[in-house]
């Protein structure tokens, strides 16, 4: 047990900055159609096959080398095209150039995504971000034993009772028990959409998914996005059209099926010399549909207000145990000690 709690808080000091970090800055992203207060970000998405093709024509003309277009949902209005630059314009349902920007710090919803998912430092970052939510993981399991010895005195507080060691250890023990399932919600889907072995972990008492590839002869003129997407509509007339992906193989239309909860879908026309083959998923709970869900669970995009509400009090209990601890271990040097308490 003393060693338990000794790796419990060496690892929340040394990680502690970086859980804190990964909290505010997921907390935030649950809400950015809230706050990303674009004229236009309220406004009822057009979805017909006809309006978005001129929402396709508008972001080409804004400037060259278009590399995908995010369409406009139920919770945010506005399309957003990106460019092989990293420059971006988020285009309005009239196809008004409705904000424009050069590089992804100009826009905090874009930077904060990449301070959440890639701690600014890419493929490394991301990595660094998933070995953490493992840590976390560690913290939700541990602290939940260092807890059980000390259950009789558990008093739930939101902020400890006064800025001692001892009482902010008393709100960091019970302030922890509470929010631990949803904690270890949030480290399970993180560590699972970067980690293949988690995910796998996750999805093992499920069956693979038949191959879902399939070439029903369709074909439109090469790289010609109006064809497209006429063509995803009289397939799929009840999915809702999410993205258009601009490949040097061609042209990539992802869809949202009802039963799908990533929000851009998992249903691709992929077109290749004017040729389409469809990826598309058909509802059957496999591994494929069980991970397919981790994203959405993760960052609020299912389950309404209520599953947001949850992941922000989770996030800020998170950032508030790491910020506590923290400066609490780094202060008294009674907390680098090998005691237990």
């Amino acid at each position: 047990m003393r060693l338990l709690i000794w790796l419990h808080r060496w690892l929340g000091a040394v990680l502690g900055l970086v859980l804190i970090v990964l909290a505010l800055s997921g907390t935030a992203l649950v809400w950015e159609e809230a706050w990303i207060g674009v004229p236009g970000a309220d406004a009822a998405p057009a979805d017909e096959a006809k309006s978005l093709a001129a929402i396709v024509e508008a972001a080409r003309d804004h400037a060259p080398d278009l590399d995908r277009i995010t369409f406009a949902s139920d919770g945010f209005g506005l399309h957003q095209a990106v460019y092989g630059d990293g420059g971006g314009v988020y285009i309005d349902s009239g196809g008004r150039i409705a904000d424009r920007w050069q590089s992804g710090w100009e826009r905090p919803e874009l930077w904060l995504f990449d301070l959440h998912h890639h701690l600014l430092a890419g493929e490394t970052g991301e990595i660094i971000a998933g070995l953490v939510g493992l840590a976390g993981l560690f913290f939700v399991v541990s602290g939940a034993i260092i807890w059980w010895r000390t259950r009789r005195t558990f008093a739930f507080r939101l902020w400890p009772r006064r800025f001692s060691r001892s009482a902010i250890v008393r709100q960091h023990r019970d302030l922890g028990i509470v929010a631990a399932p949803l904690l270890a919600v949030l480290f399970l889907t993180g560590a699972a959409m970067i980690f293949q072995p988690v995910k796998a972990a996750l999805t093992a008492p499920f069956s693979e998914g038949a191959p879902a590839k399939h070439n029903g002869g369709w074909r439109i003129d090469p790289g010609n996005p109006a064809q497209l997407l006429t063509l995803a509509a009289s397939i799929y007339p009840a999915a809702r059209v999410r993205r258009l992906q601009f490949t040097e193989e061609g042209l990539v239309l992802r869809l949202r099926q009802d039963f799908e909860w990533t929000p851009n879908g998992r249903t691709y026309l992929r077109e290749t010399g004017g040729a389409i083959v469809i990826d598309a998923p058909d509802g059957t709970l496999d591994k494929d549909a069980v991970s397919e869900k981790f994203y959405p669970v993760h960052s609020g995009k299912v389950g309404g207000t209520a599953w947001k509400l949850a992941l922000t009090l989770a996030g800020l209990a998170l950032a508030m145990l790491g910020l506590f601890t923290f400066f609490s271990f780094w202060r008294d040097p009674r907390d680098r000690r090998l005691r237990n308490r």
